[in-house]
C-alpha cells in the first residue's frame, strides 16, 4: 500500500512538472483558432485583432480554421476532438450557452470545454422601421399590443441572440410578435430597411449607418450605458424595462483537459491585449467593448446565461429548427 501511494505521488509530481514545463515553453508551434462562422463577419474581425498581437508577443503564427454551420455546433464539436494542448482553441459567442437549450448536442457544453477568457462584448439594440408609429419603448409596446401578433421581427437565424432577445421582449412586455429568420445578419437588416418586417434586435455596428440615414429608428439598447454614437437613445433600464439584458459576448474555449497553466497563459495574454489603446479603439470601431476575465469567470458566465435563457426558451417554446 505504501509503495502504491509512493508511486502515485511520483506520477503526480511528474505530471505536474510536465505541465509546468509545457506552459513555460508554450507556444512552441502555430495556434489554430476554430471559427464556427463564415469568414468576414464581425466575430472574424474581432478575433483577428487578438491574433495579430499574439503573434507579435509570442513569435508564433495564429491562424483561423473556419467551420461554419449547424448554428456553431460543427465548429464546437471539432474542438472537442482536438488535443487538449492549447494549440487548438475556439471562438464562441452567446450561442454556446443557448444551443443546449434548443437541441440535443453531440457534446456537453460545459464538461467538454475548458474556458479561457472573454475578449469583448457588445450590447444589442431594438430598432424599428420608420413606418412604425413609435419613437419610445412605451409607445412600441402599446402599438404591439394593439396589433396583437401582426408585427414581425427579423433575425440572422433561429436560436441566436437576436431571436432570444426578441422573445424576451415579448415575454416582458406581454406582447406577441412573429419571428422571421434569415440566413445571416445582412439579409435580416435588408428586410427591415425594406419594411418587410417591422423590428429587430441587433448589434449596433450593423445598423448605425441606416439609423443615421433615417432608414431605421433606434428605440433602446441593453447594458448600463448609452451608446456614444447615439447618445439620445436610452437604455432599456431607462426606458422602463430593466430586465431586458441582451449582451453578446465573445470568448475563447479550449478542449477539456487543457493544462490550467496554459489556459492562464492564454487568458493573461488576451486580457493584456484588451488594455492596449489601439485595440480598444479598433474594438470600438466594431461596436465592441473590452471584456477581460479569467477561466473561472468565463465558466460562471456561461452557466449564468444558460440559466437566464432557459426561462425564455421555456416560455416561448423556441426550437432550433424553427
Amino acid at each position: 500500500m505504501r509503495l502504491s501511494l509512493f508511486v502515485r505521488g511520483i506520477a503526480a509530481a511528474l505530471l505536474y512538472a510536465a505541465s509546468v514545463a509545457s506552459a513555460q515553453t508554450y507556444p512552441a508551434k502555430p495556434i489554430r483558432v476554430i471559427i464556427p462562422y463564415a469568414p468576414g463577419g464581425s466575430s472574424d474581425n474581432v478575433v483577428r485583432l487578438f491574433e495579430q498581437e499574439m503573434q507579435k508577443a509570442w513569435g508564433q503564427s495564429v491562424f483561423n480554421d473556419y467551420k461554419p454551420g449547424g448554428n456553431t455546433i460543427i465548429g464546437s464539436e471539432a474542438l472537442t476532438k482536438s488535443p487538449p494542448d492549447g494549440y487548438t482553441i475556439l471562438l464562441v459567442l452567446n450561442t454556446h450557452a443557448i444551443n443546449p437549450l434548443l437541441t440535443k448536442l453531440p457534446y456537453d457544453p460545459v464538461k467538454d470545454f475548458a474556458p479561457i477568457t472573454t475578449i469583448g462584448v457588445n450590447e444589442y439594440m431594438l430598432v424599428v422601421h420608420p413606418s412604425v408609429p413609435a419613437n419610445t419603448l412605451k409607445d412600441l409596446v402599446a402599438y404591439a399590443k394593439a396589433k396583437d401578433g401582426q408585427l414581425n421581427y427579423s433575425t440572422s437565424g433561429a436560436g441566436g441572440l437576436g431571436h432570444l432577445s426578441a422573445e424576451l421582449f415579448n415575454f416582458l412586455a406581454g406582447v406577441k410578435t412573429q419571428h422571421i429568420p434569415f440566413k445571416g445578419g445582412a439579409p435580416s437588416v435588408q428586410a427591415l430597411v425594406a419594411g418587410d418586417v417591422q423590428l429587430c434586435f441587433i448589434a449596433p455596428i450593423n445598423v448605425l449607418g441606416q439609423i443615421k440615414a433615417g432608414k431605421l429608428k433606434a428605440i433602446a439598447i441593453s447594458g448600463k450605458n448609452r451608446l456614444a454614437s447615439l447618445p439620445e437613445m436610452p437604455t432599456f433600464a431607462e426606458a422602463g424595462m430593466p430586465a431586458l439584458e441582451s449582451s453578446n459576448w465573445f470568448g475563447m474555449l479550449a478542449p477539456a483537459g487543457t493544462p490550467r497553466d496554459i489556459l492562464n497563459k492564454l487568458s493573461v495574454e488576451m486580457n493584456n491585449i484588451q488594455t492596449m489603446p489601439s485595440i480598444k479603439e479598433k474594438l470600438s470601431a466594431l461596436g465592441v467593448d473590452p471584456f477581460p476575465g479569467n477561466p473561472d469567470q468565463f465558466a460562471a458566465l456561461i452557466r449564468s446565461d444558460m440559466d437566464k435563457f432557459a426561462k425564455v426558451v421555456k416560455a416561448s417554446n423556441i426550437k432550433l429548427e424553427n
